[in-house]
């Protein structure tokens, strides 16, 4: 289980089950027989620990020294604006161990969460400190997080190994890469966290994503790709440059993916590539007709889809997805008698959905079924 944390760089960890948590359902997708209390072992165990990698994500314990800086300005204003509250907070869980926003009296300040409501001055003091390194996650009851010093969480060791901002900001880069497998150089939320793609003037040491990706590019760690109708380029890693060059049919499967599973990522592939809409309905209203139900693989040939509210006829099946009380849904048909699969244990990224490649030169292939025959190819 931890060469597959590794294999991916991290796995985005949300506590909301609807079908199942977050992390479990990337799992499930892509580990035969895949069981949730694997992964809660390596937790116990602080084999995996939790760091901030474009979001909350899951990541090797021994790879925690690459996943610790941040640039994010936001927590250190939040510990600034707020140091009487900060010195109580640490001060107590020095003295007594973990400990969760519940333990405290309630304090309210100028922080608001990312809906625009008043958040507890306390909790986002914990939150702060978890993103700057001082504090991490003991354990969860639930969806409650008791926080405790990180030197008690972690080994020595760990915590000892000092890595240039740079080097790390370059791993986490390289992550999102690994973990998708089709990534280009821009994107809404892909890249969060890594800077602008030009150089900080306030941050020499970080030179931007663009000098980044080309020195991947050099080291041989990514290869530029084309994908035909697909406007721009595109990275596969090194070692999965074999997948495009003689991918392998994979079974018929049927998986869910929670919304922020990799694959989904970036929803203008999606489109272009898999002719698959993915429109949170948080921010986005719903298509009219479209139902309402859990991200998933649905098949046009079953005129149905595995989740869904409703039934759908062979030419409008969509795969539709829920998540913080919001939708997402597809407003594409799919083509007939075609299975939209969005994701195979054989075949775990954006990589291996690409299903012809030519050295040299740009091949042509005609549009076959979404997924069990990629419309595209790929020239590397």
């Amino acid at each position: 289980m931890l060469e597959v944390f590794r294999r991916f760089g991290s796995i985005q960890f949300d506590p909301l089950a609807v079908a199942g948590r977050n992390h479990d359902l990337v799992l499930h997708a892509r580990v035969a027989g895949y069981d949730p209390a694997w992964c809660d072992l390596l937790y116990e165990r602080r084999e995996i620990f939790e760091a901030y990698n474009k979001g909350l994500s899951l990541v090797p314990a021994s790879e925690f020294p690459w996943f610790r800086a941040t640039l994010s300005q936001n927590a250190p204003r939040v510990l600034a604006e707020n140091a009487e509250v900060a010195e109580r907070v640490i001060q107590r869980i020095t003295a007594e161990g973990p400990l969760s926003a519940l333990d405290f009296e309630r304090e309210r300040g100028t922080t608001i969460d990312w809906f625009g409501v008043p958040m507890n001055t306390v909790r986002a003091v914990l939150e702060a400190y978890s993103v700057t390194g001082v504090l991490g996650l003991a354990r969860r009851d639930g969806n409650r997080r008791y926080y405790d010093l990180l030197e008690r969480l972690l080994p020595a060791h760990v915590l000892a190994r000092g890595i240039p901002l740079r080097e790390q900001l370059r791993h986490k880069l390289l992550s999102r890469y690994r973990a998708h497998g089709l990534l280009g150089i821009g994107g809404s939320d892909i890249f969060l966290g890594l800077g602008s793609a030009k150089p900080n003037p306030e941050r020499p040491e970080h030179p931007g994503r663009t000098v980044l990706r080309e020195e991947l590019v050099s080291d041989g760690e990514l290869v530029p790709v084309e994908v035909e109708e697909v406007r721009g380029k595109r990275f596969v890693l090194k070692e999965e440059v074999g997948l495009l060059e003689g991918p392998a049919e994979p079974p018929p499967s049927l998986a869910f993916l929670p919304p922020f599973d990799p694959l989904v990522w970036d929803r203008g592939l999606l489109g272009s590539l898999f002719q698959f809409d993915y429109v949170w309905e948080l921010f986005v209203p719903r298509p009219s007709g479209v139902g309402v139900g859990t991200c998933c693989r649905c098949s046009s040939e079953t005129a149905s889809s595995a989740g869904s509210s409703r039934a759908s006829t062979a030419l409008e099946a969509r795969c539709r997805c829920w998540a913080y009380g919001g939708r997402t849904a597809s407003r594409r048909a799919a083509p007939r008698a075609s299975s939209t699969r969005c994701e195979t244990r054989s075949a775990p990224t954006c990589t291996s959905q690409a299903r012809s490649v030519s050295s040299g030169h740009r091949t042509s292939q005609g549009r076959d079924d979404c997924f069990s025959r990629a419309p595209k190819s790929v020239t590397a």
